[in-house]
């Protein structure tokens, strides 16, 4: 047994432990305590993050939904005052057109009036034109007419001016 290698490797493997034992557990306790706390603190700080980024998602949902209320009303509005637009852009072009027609109509009127009027004197200007080539042609056929007819009218002149001038 004492000549065995294996049996001096064995006392010396156990007499090191003995002597050095709490010494190097000391030291691989006080590594593997410094390694579990920095674990936890890594863990703490995981959750801590975790909690944060949960926060985060949450915030950042409430905003994406008050984004699209905001959105939303935004888009009401404008389809609001696309329709009052509308309505307005309608009632300016009806009035208008209102206001061209009667336009149209008071110069349709107008020159209605001014073609009746034009008929009128044409008229009148071929009637006196007519009555007086018809009566110069009565006045030369018969001189006795024209005669009667010029007494009749210096007669009828002061009746005519109201017997004022008489």
């Amino acid at each position: 047994m004492f000549h065995e290698p294996r049996f001096w490797t064995a006392l010396a493997f156990v007499l090191f432990f003995v002597i050095f034992g709490r010494k190097i557990w000391g030291g691989i306790a006080s590594k593997l305590d410094g390694r579990a706390d920095e674990v936890r603190k890594n863990l703490d700080e995981a959750t801590r993050l975790r909690r944060e980024a949960e926060q985060m998602l949450e915030d950042s949902r409430r905003d994406h939904s008050r984004a699209q209320e905001e959105a939303q009303a935004l888009i009401a509005k404008s389809n609001e005052e696309a329709q009052k637009l509308r309505a307005q852009a309608e009632s300016d072009a009806a009035e208008l057109v209102a206001r061209h027609e009667k336009m149209a109509r008071e110069r349709i009127e107008a020159a209605e009036k001014m073609a009746l009027r034009d008929i009128r004197r044409e008229a009148a200007a071929l009637a006196l034109a007519a009555a007086k080539d018809v009566l110069s042609k009565k006045l030369a056929e018969d001189p006795d007419l024209a005669n009667k007819l010029i007494n009749n009218g210096l007669e009828a002149l002061p009746h005519a001016f109201g017997d004022k001038a008489a």
